[in-house]
């Protein structure tokens, strides 16, 4: 045991960081109830609610889960600048929601659909778990992400082609989830994709030519 510990030290960097962040998650989600700028635009309106994305939405935990825990046990390098990355964008996340508290008001009375279905029993299920405050930068958006730049950018993973091409599809349907399932409103995905950007810099430099 002290050997896998010993070797495997490196994961409590991001297992460390975690029980901080849903604790502080927790407490802005019971802070902020009712007095919250609303986040949203035109197109919010314009995209479909469709129940089915429900799928895609929630199989972004086992996925961000699975590909941390594949960069800790087969490319630690990688794994540095991802979990840097990641705790990096949920601490702005963190800091955003408690300077401007936000939220949303175009998720559907799903009581009022006049429909019964798996999909439906389990956003019902989500709502209950997942307010609508505290949604501007979409996490969901962000780590899928981090993590699926972190498989094409890593000398391990980044021949496998069969994977990272369906962890790409996969990354692309969690994003169109968020939006299709009424989640968070484009706003919150386009300021999760230009957090990622911006941020990228600082965790993935280019390499200098040898000379």
């Amino acid at each position: 045991m002290k050997k896998i510990l010993h070797t495997y030290r490196h994961a409590f960097l991001i297992l460390g960081y975690m029980p901080i962040y849903l604790i502080l998650f927790f407490w802005v989600e019971h802070l902020v109830t009712d007095s919250y700028h609303i986040i949203g635009c035109e197109l919010d309106h314009m995209i479909p609610f469709v129940e089915w994305f429900v799928f895609p939405y929630i199989l972004w935990f086992p996925y961000i889960a699975l590909g941390v825990l594949a960069f800790i046990l087969y490319d630690k390098d990688e794994y540095f600048r991802l979990a840097k990355m990641l705790i990096t964008g949920m601490s702005i996340f963190l800091f955003v929601s408690f300077v401007f508290p936000n939220g949303l008001s175009i998720r559907p009375d799903l009581s009022s659909l006049g429909r019964e279905n798996l999909a439906i029993t389990l956003l019902s299920k989500l709502h209950k778990l997942d307010t609508q405050t505290n949604v501007c930068p979409s996490i969901h958006v962000f780590n899928s992400v981090a993590v699926c730049f972190a498989f094409f950018h890593s000398e391990v993973f980044r021949k496998k082609k069969v994977l990272c091409g369906s962890l790409l599809v996969l990354s692309v349907l969690v994003c169109l989830s968020t939006l299709f399932i009424k989640q968070h409103s484009v706003i919150d995905v386009v300021a999760a994709l230009l957090m990622f950007v911006l941020l990228l810099p600082a965790y993935y430099r280019k390499k200098k030519p040898a000379n």
